[in-house]
């Protein structure tokens, strides 16, 4: 115990006296203003303020704290605490962060990724479908470092199915295995109501975290890491299921009866998608930050295309995209996706097609188009699709 410390420095070369530890440190400067040393210092665990901590002489010299941060500091040190990765900084920030997960933003989408981390609020996201919603939630989960929790809503979409239910085939289970535990509980009751009332003091046991099976919006509450919530095609679910969405959202904690009141241990952030089967209530979207996302420009689509099928060549990659924005154009029931377009690219890369023309566009439409009056209608246009071409400033 009174060996020297194991965090001193060793000794230097012939005579170099080694340097003391910041312990010495403060008994030497100690003996010299009169005080005892402490002793034993094997202990000492010393980090960065370990000359502050360790020594009285020390500590009273470095008695005054330092000055407070600014506002913004601690508010800053706050939010990197609550996210445990650095928030999205920037709009330029949550582009970066947003095409390094594998997503190309438009310039309003940057931007509500953007207000949406920075300010905690939930965002609608709406528009057709395919255009790349549910894959925003995804990407921004990664470009926040959040775990993706998603929950699919449908008609029929009840509260127990998206909150919490008592798993009671293992609470059965576990009745059957503690059965003997129970009879030694019920020993000595002479009466109905005794035996209730020794039963009764057992209830949290079984109504405990023990068998509680959480689902998407408790998961999104309780879980230990920061977390973004997808609440996928809100529109399918039922307007009740909808009201209770937003009392959850609003604070997000909720209170298990047999439990108690469960608070979100980090606030999760949440993306709503919509296809808009449906009208949404006033009261939800004005709780939410809005996004419309509309099929891609010719120029952010062949960005997408280039990015997610490489190795394409561009004379046909140009040419379908110019083909999907004529289709798009023809009045069809349902218009292709950007994974429909990305589908017919793979698919003519596979028939190593080296561009399009009228045979190869109606061979191969119903990659695109999966309804068949609308392959019929672009069947009437196929010269006008296969002749398509995108714009020279398009690159």
């Amino acid at each position: 115990m009174g060996g020297p410390c194991r965090h001193a420095p060793a000794r230097g070369g012939q005579g170099a006296p080694a340097a003391l530890c910041p312990r010495e440190s403060a008994e030497e400067d100690r003996s010299k203003e009169g005080d005892e040393p402490s002793g034993e210092h094997d202990d000492c665990e010393h980090g960065d303020d370990s000359v502050a901590i360790h020594g009285r002489g020390l500590l009273q010299r470095t008695r005054q704290p330092p000055p407070p941060a600014p506002v913004w500091s601690r508010a800053k040190e706050a939010v990197m605490i609550e996210h445990e990765v650095p928030p999205l900084a920037s709009i330029q920030d949550a582009e970066a962060r947003l095409r390094a997960a594998g997503y190309l933003p438009s310039a309003e989408i940057a931007t509500s990724a953007f207000l949406a981390d920075g300010l905690a609020k939930p965002v609608l996201v709406e528009g057709p479908a395919g255009v790349g919603k549910t894959e925003f939630a995804r990407a921004l989960a990664t470009a926040t470092g959040r775990v993706l929790i998603r929950m699919q809503c449908y008609e029929g979409l009840d509260e127990a199915k998206a909150l919490y239910e008592w798993e009671y085939a293992k609470q059965l289970l576990y009745t059957q295995l503690l059965k003997d535990k129970l009879g030694e509980t019920l020993a000595g009751a002479t009466s109905l109501a005794q035996a209730a009332d020794r039963i009764a003091g057992s209830e949290a046991i079984f109504f405990s975290d023990r068998f509680l099976l959480p689902r998407p919006l408790l998961a999104a509450i309780r879980s230990p890491r920061p977390a973004l919530l997808l609440v996928d095609e809100v529109d399918k679910a039922d307007p009740e299921f909808e009201a209770f969405l937003l009392e959850v959202l609003s604070d997000f904690a909720v209170t298990v009866p047999e439990i108690g009141t469960i608070r979100a241990v980090h606030t999760p952030r949440v993306v709503l998608t919509s296809n808009a089967a449906r009208e949404l209530s006033d009261a939800l979207k004005r709780r939410c930050l809005h996004l419309y996302i509309d099929f891609p420009t010719p120029q952010r689509e062949l960005e997408i295309v280039r990015s997610r099928v490489p190795g394409v060549q561009e004379a046909l990659a140009r040419k379908v995209v110019a083909a999907v924005q004529a289709i798009r154009k023809l009045d069809l029931k349902k218009s292709p996706s950007i994974s429909e377009t990305l589908d017919w690219v793979r698919a003519l890369a596979l028939l190593n097609a080296a561009t399009l023309d009228g045979q190869l566009v109606s061979e191969t439409l119903s990659i695109v188009l999966k309804y068949e009056a609308d392959v019929a209608k672009a069947k009437d246009h196929l010269g006008y699709i296969a002749s398509a071409e995108l714009p020279a400033s398009v690159q």
